[in-house]
């Protein structure tokens, strides 16, 4: 006779998956989120991480936190699909999961080059070219077996790097004529060098704002139009102290994106901290913001209609 407690427990796991997993449609553009918690084991979520699917493929990556390339898989993502991956800032919990990315890429039939942006560097944390020279350098990287991702050696496919700074935007991927354009913003986040990123593809703009404090004045007008915002709100209302040099409240979030005007704001990078009034730090949001509210879930996805 079957243990039956083998098989209640297989079924609870299946069931699961399919309670959490969360398909994106075949065509049109679409966000589905890989991680929408923080740096902390104690929210039930991954760390940061979104992908963007262009008519069923998953062509843009932005941010890989802990547990993110889990969710990639999870997802049904393919590394040789990718063109971009954008690194926001070097938090662990944005980019922990990176070198696991490109050790699963190694199985992929991936060749071509793979675009990677990020931000440039300050006295006390890394810019992108140096956190990649940490990773993969052949004489002393921590993941030097992986070195063949800077010149496209031993199977891997090379990256092309692109750097963030200064208070312009840069496109980072594309030109004026490409279905697929990206573009990045250094933003505030504290001392940590961060990157916002805008995405326009077939006709749809999705603005990744990152972590950040909402302080620079060219953000609204980087975000502006956009028929999808990503914002990050991490702390409640009420924070006070060090967490508001580093992140927007509520209630800034919901004044930014009535300036922005954007159609579908996406709350996601939750902490436990956000999370204990989710009621209420929403409402400080829509007190400024009266558009469409969605709360990421790991393995959402929200389909980018624009006015459709």
């Amino acid at each position: 006779m079957p243990d039956l407690r083998f098989i209640a427990v297989i079924l609870l796991l299946c069931g699961w998956a399919d309670s959490h997993a969360e398909s994106c449609p075949e065509s049109g553009v679409a966000v589905q989120v890989l991680g929408s918690g923080g740096p902390i084991a104690d929210d039930d979520r991954a760390g940061s991480g979104y992908l963007v699917w262009i008519d069923g493929r998953a062509r843009v990556m932005i941010d890989a936190g802990s547990g993110s390339v889990l969710r990639f898989g999870e997802a049904g993502a393919r590394f040789e699909d990718l063109d971009f991956v954008g690194l926001s800032h070097f938090h662990t919990d944005h980019s922990a999961d990176f070198p696991a990315l490109l050790k699963s890429g190694l199985f992929s039939p991936r060749r071509r080059p793979l675009r990677i942006a990020g931000p440039s560097g300050s006295a006390r944390f890394p810019g992108l070219d140096d956190y990649l020279d940490g990773l993969l350098n052949p004489d002393n990287g921590i993941y030097r077996y992986l070195s063949g991702y800077l010149d496209g050696s031993r199977g891997a496919a090379m990256i092309e790097p692109r750097t963030v700074g200064g208070d312009a935007p840069r496109t980072v991927f594309g030109d004026a004529d490409s279905a697929l354009r990206i573009d990045g913003l250094r933003v505030p986040h504290g001392i940590v060098p961060a990157v916002a990123f805008r995405i326009s593809a077939i006709g749809r703009t999705i603005v990744f704002g990152s972590d950040q404090t909402l302080s620079n004045e060219n953000y609204v007008e980087f975000a502006r139009g956009a028929d999808l915002l990503v914002a990050h709100m991490v702390i409640p209302e009420e924070t006070t102290g060090t967490a508001n040099q580093l992140h927007a409240k509520p209630s800034a979030i919901g004044e930014a994106a009535a300036a922005a005007g954007p159609d579908t704001l996406l709350l996601s990078h939750f902490m436990a901290r956000s999370l204990e009034d989710i009621d209420g730090n929403v409402t400080a949001v829509q007190r400024h913001f009266d558009g469409r509210v969605v709360l990421a879930e790991d393995l959402s996805c929200v389909a980018v209609n624009g006015g459709d």
